[in-house]
């Protein structure tokens, strides 16, 4: 056999449970990610590594662990990958090591145990194998008179701390070297927070991700006038916007996006009429709705320690966002904010919504709507047409958020644990808000290399979507000198 070798065990036929393996050579592996399984990827056939949450492939060989990113269908099956006998460490970046064990707790409290000692017994565990890397800089895994191995993390713009991975590996007996690149979810430009991810110089072998691989996002630069156009709509029915977001990413961008729209009608509130505060918009404010008095309420506990968390990983924004600190804005802890932690308060804030229906914007997890506190928001109110669900970000086939956006505009319905409910709250989309590269996107990142890859493994998209990222990076490189091998596995 031939090295390096790469094989997949997650995120083939699907986007979630992404687990991949890197073969160095014959005695030496890397995995890349061991995440959870959502939506129709927890169901296929009960075969080996697509929906199940055992670890169900070798692990003598494998030496370390890199996660790419903290969220849960990238690093949620680690537990099981211990229990399982990995004793390697976890490699990620310093932001992802101050982020993954509060991953990691949530994720041993919903599938393991709620006990609390073992609970900290097993983060004890996790802290005691993460290493931190720092973003550009390479750290060797193996140093054999047989084998060089280095790897080096860079950033993704996905969420903060994402990475995409390098490796770099030299085989002394016969001298040759190659460059292996695991793309891990690469963000898009214009993201809150983050800078934009720029490509590697270049990779042998790269396998990279497809999730919208068949086509391109809504403008991003003026996503955030969508999203106060679609809420102004929304809160013209008199009720409740409900924004399901997956805890750590999607959450504190929509935070940041909704202080900056609270801060423009503040600011607007003070102008002399006919004034628009420079910046353009002719556009008159629309006073229906008084966004500087409007609660924003989160109701996710994981979800505020993760905004303290990123409050705390100032130093990893990027200028924009640095520049609003600065000048004394809090743009993930403004003054509307409302933090609904414990479960009684939960429900009352569902029960207080539903009934009185007023004006508010509820950001709950999860993303997809299949578990977490968005569920009884949405079982308390999919059938009052005062209601609205408005999705920013991407919905796998087979989970429920899917079925909301697919189904809810023609009055359709929805399956929440074991009941069915009828749609009849208003059903929007935001597209501009996805973490992920769109089509053009992904292919910058490949044709930004200075050296082309000659081999590209396409995965963590559905199959359109890998199909169509194939075809379009064919048509690029077709009868270019060098020839690229593409591969969808």
């Amino acid at each position: 056999m031939t090295f390096p070798q790469v094989s997949h065990h997650g995120a083939v036929n699907g986007v979630t449970g992404s687990c991949h393996e890197l073969h160095a050579d014959a005695v030496n592996s890397y995995l890349i990610d061991c995440g959870l399984f959502q939506g129709a990827d927890t169901s296929n056939g009960g075969r080996t590594g697509q929906g199940s949450l055992e670890i169900e492939f070798p692990l003598d060989a494998v030496q370390a662990l890199i996660a790419t990113h903290v969220h849960i269908d990238h690093v949620g099956r680690i537990p099981y990958l211990l229990a399982a006998g990995f004793e390697g460490p976890i490699l990620c970046s310093e932001p992802s090591a101050k982020l993954l064990p509060i991953v990691l707790e949530d994720a041993f409290k919903l599938g393991v145990s709620r006990d609390q000692k073992k609970v900290e017994r097993y983060i004890k565990l996790i802290e005691t194998r993460i290493i931190a890397l720092p973003y550009k800089i390479w750290f060797t895994l193996q140093d054999s008179p047989e084998l060089i191995c280095r790897v080096r993390l860079q950033r993704a713009g996905h969420i903060l701390g994402s990475a995409y991975v390098e490796f770099d590996l030299q085989y002394p007996p016969t001298g040759e070297k190659k460059r292996v690149v695991f793309s891990g979810d690469l963000g898009a430009p214009h993201a809150p927070l983050l800078p934009a991810p720029k490509p590697p110089h270049r990779a042998d072998i790269l396998v990279i991700e497809s999730t919208y691989g068949d086509r391109n996002h809504e403008n991003r630069r003026t996503r955030r006038q969508r999203l106060e156009k679609v809420i102004e709509q929304a809160l013209l029915d008199k009720g409740t916007v409900l924004i399901p977001a997956f805890s750590i990413g999607r959450t504190q961008e929509l935070l940041y996006e909704l202080e900056e729209i609270i801060h423009r009608a503040q600011t607007k509130s003070f102008l002399p009429s006919g004034e628009t505060g420079g910046d353009g918009n002719a556009q008159k404010f629309n006073l229906e709705t008084n966004w500087p008095e409007l609660p924003i309420i989160l109701d996710s506990p994981l979800a505020s320690r993760f905004t303290a968390a990123y409050r705390e990983l100032q130093p990893f924004w990027n200028q924009e966002a640095l520049k609003r600190v600065q000048s004394g804005r809090r743009p993930l802890g403004f003054e509307q904010l409302v933090t609904v932690d414990s479960h009684g308060d939960h429900l009352r804030m569902v029960q207080h919504l539903a009934r009185t229906a007023r004006p508010a914007i509820v950001i709950a997890g999860n993303g997809m709507c299949s578990s977490g506190r968005m569920v009884n928001y949405l079982k308390a109110m999919l059938g009052d047409s005062r209601h609205n669900v408005l999705f920013v970000g991407y919905q796998a086939a087979g989970t429920p958020g899917r079925a909301i956006q697919s189904y809810g505009p023609a009055g359709g319905y929805v399956d929440l644990e074991g009941e069915r409910l009828d749609i009849k709250v208003g059903v929007a989309s935001i597209g501009g808000y996805s973490a992920h590269a769109d089509q053009d996107g992904l292919v910058k990142f490949v044709t930004g290399m200075r050296r082309p890859p000659s081999h590209i493994r396409i995965v963590h998209g559905e199959q359109k979507a890998k199909q169509a990222l194939a075809d379009r990076l064919g048509a690029l490189y077709q009868g270019k000198q060098q020839a690229l091998q593409l591969t969808i596995p």
